[in-house]
């Protein structure tokens, strides 16, 4: 999994499926940086599915350090959008924005 630092913000980049069967990668690679880092993004351009699980995972991030979603797939916007969850995590259409606000 790609993670860099962009602008004082860890950016852990996201790929693929994510399920309750999948979820582990991304959930370990959140925790160990929340663990190190004031503020996180999640880089989510590249996530081709996300579901309860997923939205979970952002939300008990979110309570452990500064999360922000950036670059959001068409299916991961709804998904926030649907849930309520953008209203309670940043989200910005470019990793630039999401690190540098």
């Amino acid at each position: 999994m790609e993670q860099y630092e962009r602008h004082g913000a860890w950016v852990v980049v996201a790929r693929g499926s994510y399920d309750m069967d999948s979820i582990t990668p991304l959930a370990t690679a959140l925790e160990t940086a929340a663990q190190r880092h004031r503020k996180i993004v999640l880089d989510a351009s590249g996530i081709t599915f996300a579901d309860s699980t997923f939205l979970n995972l952002l939300i008990l991030t979110h309570r452990m350090t500064d999360m922000r979603v950036a670059a959001p797939t068409h299916q991961v916007q709804r998904i926030l959008e649907l849930t309520g969850v953008d209203t309670v995590l940043t989200v910005r259409a470019t990793v630039e924005d999401a690190a540098g606000c």
